[in-house]
């Protein structure tokens, strides 16, 4: 009975689909521009969202710029505007000299083209300052003048810069052009020997390795090396007796390779060790050995991220894995401690502004290492930095720990966070 019972509604299409079925047929052209004349587009260009292929899709340099504007316009106020055009802007460069090819030579055609060594300058400026500099006290006495390094790391004030300046690491030499220069450094040729005269890297980046003060003797270790400017920098000042270069991915290993092949004559001696292992076992696979460490960790790279879609954090398929940022970083830092003997120094660093990269990680490795594996950490006081070198780069005055450079159009370097940290002995 109900197979013979018939339909409640009429079977077939409704008016508007059987209307629809004759514009598709030949009375569409009854219309001027076909179906384009009742204002619907040709099917081709219909969206579905059951179609999941044709949903529109945010480039990643969008989502990183949501992000940014989100996040830094709170952290940083109303610099947050002039620090966004930076970003956006075309990146400012310096040419670290090679002490390994004809240093004296290569200097003499940079300093044609208006560059100058802003290493150097920053220790005249410091040297000129000297008369000028009020007497420090150490606990309540004046300083004496053949006051040892170690003590002056206790002055319970900022240090002048001509008492500080002789604690950078030596003998590296970075030609900068001055602010508001826009000028742009030619690619470096090689000698007769086929060694790069010079490397061009972000100058900022050298504040870590400066920061890091080698001296003479010292076991260094560059935690997360490639693609090796530090770990180049760090060559440069002659000081490490040993210099241990990881990075955990092997293709970066060999970029690393290379580069030090291009700037390093096969005939001179360098004892480098190049490794791809993972930098959080650091700790656990030579602990209490180096004076010096340097922890470059992986970051946002802040900049890459608002000008470059290939290669980018914040596309939707690394969303995990930038997440997930802050934790590695701060297992590195932690390996950087442990591997670092009593008394020995460790710096960090990113190229980001985000202070849940930059001062959070440094207090929150600090709290482990005292309170999981009993090291006491101290973080070094490194504003004197801000005084050395304010006429080459833009600093924030407002970090709680370590310091930012922010990128700036008269100054376009960075963004650089850096901070020194000591393991008490």
């Amino acid at each position: 009975r109900n197979l013979q019972r018939r339909p409640r509604f009429p079977a077939g299409p409704g008016p508007a689909a059987r209307t629809m079925a004759a514009l598709r047929g030949p009375a569409r052209w009854l219309l001027p521009g076909g179906l384009a004349g009742l204002g619907l587009p040709p099917r081709r260009y219909r969206y579905k969202e059951k179609w999941a292929g044709t949903a529109p899709k945010i480039s990643a340099i969008r989502l990183a710029l949501q992000n940014f504007d989100m996040n830094y316009s709170v952290q940083f106020g109303s610099r947050w505007p002039s620090i966004r055009v930076g970003l956006l802007s075309e990146q400012k460069y310096g040419a670290l000299i090679n002490n390994f090819a004809h240093a004296g030579r290569v200097s003499r055609e940079l300093e044609l083209l208006n560059a100058v060594d802003f290493v150097d300058e920053s220790q005249k400026a410091a040297r000129h300052m000297q008369w000028d500099a009020p007497v420090e006290r150490v606990r309540g006495e004046e300083t004496a003048p053949q006051e040892t390094h170690s003590e002056q790391l206790s002055v319970e004030q900022t240090q002048t810069p001509s008492l500080l300046s002789t604690s950078i690491s030596p003998n590296i030499k970075c030609y900068t052009f001055s602010k508001g220069d826009v000028s742009r450094f030619p690619p470096a040729r090689p000698d007769a020997l086929g060694t790069l005269g010079y490397y061009l890297l972000d100058a900022a980046s050298l504040l870590p390795v400066l920061a890091l003060s080698v001296q003479p003797g010292d076991l260094v270790l560059d935690l997360c090396a490639a693609p090796g400017g530090k770990t180049l920098a760090l060559l440069q000042t002659g000081c490490c007796r040993h210099l241990a270069a990881n990075d955990i991915s092997a293709s970066r290993s060999n970029r690393l390779r290379r580069v030090l092949c291009s700037y390093i004559p096969k005939d001179i001696s360098t004892d480098v060790r190049i490794s791809s292992w993972d930098g959080r076992n650091w700790g656990e696979l030579e602990g209490d050995t180096y004076n010096r460490v340097l922890v470059d960790v992986p970051c946002t790279t802040d900049r890459h991220s608002v000008m470059e879609e290939d290669n980018n954090i914040f596309s939707r398929m690394r969303l995990k894995e930038r997440q997930m940022l802050p934790m590695l970083q701060m297992r590195l830092l932690l390996a950087g401690l442990l591997a670092a003997r009593p008394g020995g120094e460790v710096v960090y660093s990113t190229c980001s502004l985000s202070q849940l990269q930059n001062e959070y990680v440094v207090e929150r490795a600090v709290e482990v290492a005292e309170t999981e594996y009993n090291v006491s950490v101290h973080v070094e006081d490194l504003s004197y930095f801000r005084s050395l070198f304010q006429d080459t780069f833009s600093f924030f005055a407002d970090c709680r720990l370590g310091e930012l450079v922010l990128p700036h159009l008269t100054a376009n370097f960075g963004p650089t966070y850096f901070c020194k940290l000591r393991r008490e002995e």
